[in-house]
């Protein structure tokens, strides 16, 4: 039986392994976004010989429900250990992240087994490096203005350093008490992933962006290459008081470390309008579709 616990610092590597060995553009196969964002949804993580797998264990209905295993091996074996592992639980085996690729894989694995459901919250906004780079064309016309604006603000752009980390979870900080929602569990969620990000900064390979105006943090990113063609970008913070920042902070950050890589993932909306509203504003080249799969 699959035993799941805490992820850790420690899995890094081993994570890492098997993430490469499966290559996948998906936000949820980063070491780093597990180790953060686990509390989100109580997330525990086990490993089936050469498969990572990491579950949510709160959700909606209370089911658990895996990420699509990362690494390689017997999917059959490995989905019948899955399968024993839900109906312990007395629930059926529902999978999240499962691209059109993996959805096709299951389809040949597994015909008529399970049933899908398009996630539209949960997929990625996939744009090309240089797109977001450039910003060239008729399409990115009012970008180029409010970056425009941007640049006659008097700032400076430099790679996030360990002076600048209690800075940039002081902004962070800020930003969060200055929201309100609702949904208060995720804003807690965030900050604890955004803490967890600077604590494990530098084991964690992550690259980070700040702009300072006047000396003071006007803007915050972070993000990592993500597998062999994706960089991905994890955090993005602004103070919108300063006309042009997000599209200054986005422009700054994919030049300095997005260049080598030919896509940018900017991760999902979460189903939240002005968000959605805003990537697709950038113009995606495409929409990496994610289906939630529970089977019969």
């Amino acid at each position: 039986m699959l035993e799941f616990r805490d992820i850790d610092i420690s899995d890094k590597d081993k994570i890492n392994n098997a993430l490469k060995k499966s290559d996948f553009m998906g936000c949820e196969y980063s070491f780093a976004n597990n180790m953060a964002w686990k509390r989100l949804s109580d997330s525990k993580i086990a490993f089936f010989k050469d498969f990572y797998i990491s579950c949510a264990f709160t959700t909606e209905d209370n089911i658990p429900t895996f990420v699509f295993p990362a690494g390689e091996g017997d999917y059959r074996e490995l989905f019948a250990e899955l399968r024993k592992y839900s109906e312990s639980c007395g629930c059926p085996l529902r999978l999240s992240g499962v691209t059109e690729n993996l959805l096709a894989l299951l389809n040949e694995l597994f015909p008529s087994q399970f049933v899908s459901e398009l996630d539209r919250d949960g997929s990625d906004y996939i744009y090309k490096s240089n797109d977001l780079i450039e910003l060239t064309g008729k399409k990115y016309h009012g970008k180029r203005n409010h970056l425009s604006r941007f640049n006659k603000l008097d700032y400076f752009f430099s790679p996030i350093t360990e002076n600048d980390f209690d800075d940039c979870i002081s902004f962070s900080t800020e930003a969060y008490n200055s929201k309100t929602s609702e949904n208060t569990h995720s804003f807690i969620a965030e900050q604890y992933a955004i803490n967890t990000y600077f604590t494990y900064f530098n084991e964690l390979g992550l690259k980070g962006g700040i702009i300072r105006i006047d000396g003071k943090p006007a803007a915050v990113t972070i993000g990592e290459g993500l597998n062999s063609n994706t960089f991905c970008v994890h955090i993005e913070k602004g103070d919108t008081s300063y006309e042009g920042i997000y599209a200054g902070i986005n422009n700054c950050f994919a030049k300095a470390f997005a260049s080598d890589y030919e896509y940018i993932n900017r991760e999902e909306d979460l189903g939240i309008e002005g968000l959605r509203k805003s990537k697709l504003s950038y113009h995606p080249v495409f929409l990496l579709k994610k289906y939630i799969v529970t089977f019969k």
